[in-house]
Formats: structure tokens, sequence, C-alpha cells
């Protein structure tokens, strides 16, 4: 998997997180607010769970596409490496060795 994937990647991974945390703070902002019941924070408060049962959807199908693009990034370099071992073998060799070089500057 090359650099941009892997940093694409990783962005959406934590674009989940953040969002599951976001609603999980708004649903416990629904409960520590259920016990107003004016007008205008009842009507909000209905808007609002309508709303996180619609991103929690949403969520999952980001979730579930983040799986699956995952899975086909990992296929595809299996199949890469596969198909030109030895060139699979140079680049771990020639990252290992640029790691290796950068941890003994320290």
């Amino acid at each position: 998997m090359n650099d941009t994937a892997s940093d694409t990647q990783t962005a959406k991974e934590k674009l989940v997180r953040d969002l599951q945390r976001v609603i999980t703070d708004a649903e416990e902002l629904l409960h520590a607010t259920a016990g107003q019941t004016e007008g205008k924070v009842a009507e909000l408060r209905e808007r609002i769970q309508t709303n996180l049962m619609d991103a929690r959807h949403k969520l999952g199908d980001i979730e579930e596409a983040v799986k699956v693009k995952t899975k086909q990034v990992a296929h595809a370099t299996d199949d890469y490496v596969h198909e030109h071992p030895w060139r699979a073998i140079g680049t771990a060799a020639g990252v290992g060795l640029l790691v290796g070089l950068l941890i003994g500057r320290r």
C-alpha cells in the first residue's frame, strides 16, 4: 500500500472514530435534557434524535466502505508481492535500511 493510500485510509478511520464520539456526546446531551419538555427544547430534541439516527446509519455505511476498501488494498498488495517478489523484497530491505539509519542517528 502506498503512502497516499495509507494516509487516506488513516484519515478515514480517524474521521469515523471522531464521528462516533460526536454521536455519543450528542446522545448523552439528549439524555441529560430528557426532563426538559418546553416547546422549543422538545422540538429541538426530536430533530436532533432524528439526525442522530440518520448519522448512525450513514456512519455504519462509511465503516463498511472503509473495511471493504482496506480489504481490497490488502488483496492488491498481496497480489503485487506474489507477482513481483524480488521487487517487494528489495523495497522492504530499502525501507528497513532507511529506518535503521534514522534510528541509528539518535
